[in-house]
């Protein structure tokens, strides 16, 4: 029965009726010999589009086509009629302004390492909205080694970690396939660079291909909780210990939902999640908004601490999308206070994804990745505290001017989460949510998520890492640079009117370093959350409002 369940679902129903219509047409050929040819053609249509669909479903390289055998090749159709310029490479955003079409097509063709040109120069109009440029050299550099690396750990740790620029952000197994999982985890191995694992914590799927781990620890406590879902310091210590996790990432809060805490429905836990989170089947799976292990600044840091000593020695950091200044600034204040620091904070902008969140938080909570990165570099050199923490970013990065971007405001390094997905095979169906996802990737439907076929889409995703670091690579060195560290805010320009441009240093001041501990600051964006900041609270202390 569940095979004949299968094949009558509606993305097989065109395959099913023409396996039908081809036998049928067969049997009355042989049934009635002398009318076989009114048969004949028909037989040989529905036999020839039987033919194709039995080589959908088992093709590799293409997702949508072993999910919809047949049905998918109208949807090929109908984008080669397009216009190819505009299919490829830019569409018009809600202002009229052309952009990159979601960036798709630049990962598509990095992750299938095809050739990633184009002619006829920028699709953009350089003299209206916001366009933004790199300033290149006179005398370019030769083009690095693109393998960037940043140290993360330093002297705080036993166990520091060379990780590379780019990574892939956070997804947690349950909201992506165990396909997806393997395919990331593989592609993440071949191109030595990490994997975030999302708060739903290390699968078996994640173990699989050994490569290397960002172990996200979320309210939920995932993987290192008790009965109870308080934190629990013996799990945590025997799931740190494996030596494919990297590093340990505190989540805070997300860009696409910060603030909001989410439940996992009964009937989605699986025992597979449920073993991977350690959470019992015969209830919802509950992540709180806040953290119960720690309340306070000075709390937070001292669980990082004792983080890093349970870990051995790997580095701790926190995760988190700017919302109340003050709040950035009490972190700082307990930092000075105490002397203990994260060994890196990964910015989270409002634009990051998420496969459901409510649409007030998606729209309007949350400041905008390039704000909260140059806010958070900005505080930490104020505060003298700029070395001994790396800083991150994530949200909406896909191509290497995102990257250079965010590492012109402060960023050391870049998660991307959209991109990959692109890699696996997301075609951004939005149907994340709904356990339909088109492609396999966003499903626990055992059935869809066969169309990930982890050979073919681990390649694609170390494709479009090695690719986009060649790129990366080449606009470093056309910019006179040897390391992205080497950026600075000024090397970028952002057009503010048809004949006004800003740099980035004009449109994120930068701090003096210690000005904030010497009283010095004027500037409008720190002076007042700075007085209301407190060490030993997130709440803000009585001060006036600027």
């Amino acid at each position: 029965m569940g095979s004949i369940f299968w094949m009558l679902q509606g993305r097989y129903l065109a395959f099913t009726i023409s396996i039908i219509l081809t036998v049928l047409g067969g049997a009355a050929m042989l049934a009635y010999r002398d009318l076989a040819w009114l048969a004949a053609i028909p037989t040989a249509i529905f036999g020839f589009l039987s033919l194709v669909g039995l080589r959908d479903l088992l093709q590799s390289k293409h997702a949508i086509l072993r999910n919809y055998p047949i049905l998918a090749h109208l949807r090929y159709f109908f984008e080669k009629i397009r216009p190819e310029m505009r299919q490829y490479f830019f569409e018009d955003d809600k202002d009229g302004r052309p952009f990159p079409r979601d960036k798709r097509a630049i990962v598509y063709q990095r992750a299938k390492d095809v050739l990633d040109k184009r002619p006829f120069g920028t699709v953009y109009d350089v003299y209206s909205g916001s366009y933004e440029w790199l300033n290149h050299s006179m005398a370019p550099r030769p083009i690095a080694d693109h393998q960037f690396r940043v140290r993360i750990g330093g002297q705080t740790c036993a166990k520091p970690y060379d990780s590379s620029v780019l990574n892939v952000s956070g997804m947690s197994f349950g909201a992506i396939s165990p396909n997806a999982i393997r395919s990331l985890n593989k592609g993440a191995k071949m191109g030595r660079f990490a994997q975030d694992t999302g708060e739903g914590s290390v699968s078996r799927y994640h173990r699989e291909h050994g490569g290397d781990l960002i172990w996200q620890i979320g309210s939920g406590y995932f993987g290192c909780r008790d009965e109870q879902g308080n934190f629990s310091r013996e799990r945590f210590a025997q799931t740190a210990s494996d030596d494919q996790i990297k590093m340990i990432e505190i989540k805070l809060s997300q860009g696409a939902k910060p603030g909001h805490g989410g439940v996992l429905p009964q009937q989605k836990i699986t025992r597979e999640i449920a073993e991977a989170r350690q959470v019992p089947m015969d209830r919802d799976c509950v992540s709180p908004a806040a953290h119960g292990a720690f309340s306070t600044p000075i709390e937070m840091l001292e669980f990082i601490a004792e983080l890093r000593e349970l870990s051995g020695g790997k580095p701790i950091g926190i995760k988190f999308c700017v919302g109340h200044r003050w709040q950035v600034l009490s972190l700082c204040k307990a930092m000075v206070e105490t002397d203990l620091c994260p060994d890196f904070i990964v910015v989270d902008g409002k634009e990051g994804g998420t496969g459901a969140a409510p649409l007030e938080f998606t729209d309007h909570l949350g400041m905008p990745m390039r704000d909260g990165v140059s806010y958070v570099h900005n505080a930490l050199v104020g505060c003298g505290l700029r070395e001994r923490v790396v800083l991150g970013a994530s949200g909406k990065i896909v191509t290497a001017f995102d990257m250079v971007r965010a590492m012109a405001l402060g960023a050391e390094f870049c998660h991307s989460a959209r991109a990959f997905m692109f890699a696996v095979g997301c075609i951004q169906a939005q149907s994340c949510h709904t356990g339909h996802c088109p492609t396999g990737v966003a499903t626990t439907d055992p059935l869809r998520q066969r169309a990930v076929v982890v050979t073919d889409k681990a390649v694609r995703v170390y494709n479009y890492h090695h690719n986009t670091m060649e790129a990366l690579a080449e606009v470093i060195a056309a910019a006179g640079l040897d390391h992205p560290r080497e950026l600075r805010p000024q090397f970028l320009w952002q057009r503010i009117s048809a004949n006004t441009a800003r740099n980035f240093a004009q449109l994120y001041p930068p701090m003096k370093p210690g000005a904030l501990l010497e009283g010095t600051v004027e500037d409008e964006r720190f002076k007042g959350p700075w007085m209301r900041a407190q060490a030993n609270s997130f709440q803000p202390a009585e001060a006036p409002w600027y």
